[in-house]
């Protein structure tokens, strides 16, 4: 995985690149900084409301923060999205989060 440095810099590039977005996402969340995270998921689902992952790990950085309404219902829209995507491992992994949390 590319750095967080080279991500940003690919940005400056693409400021619409969704996988960019989700990637400095996953950067954020493994550096402990969900805030960030939080952030930067919003913004991938703006550029692609169907990039079903982002909302489970959404979800995920949001628990970490003791948000727990917050990731149910980052994963209730990650399933409505997976749902329109016809995404069914998606659909089967964020329902499968949403049972447990």
């Amino acid at each position: 995985m590319p750095s967080l440095q080279q991500l940003e810099r690919l940005l400056v590039v693409d400021p619409q690149d969704a996988f960019v977005l989700y990637a400095i996402a996953q950067e954020h969340a493994k550096q402990g900084r969900h805030a960030d995270a939080v952030a930067f998921y919003d913004r991938c689902l703006g550029v692609n409301a169907e990039y079903c992952y982002a909302y489970y790990h959404k979800a995920r950085s949001l628990e970490a923060s003791g948000d727990r309404s917050g990731a149910r219902a980052a994963l209730e829209a990650g399933l409505a999205a997976a749902k329109a995507a016809g995404d069914a491992k998606a659909l089967s992994e964020i329902s499968g989060y949403l049972s447990a949390l």
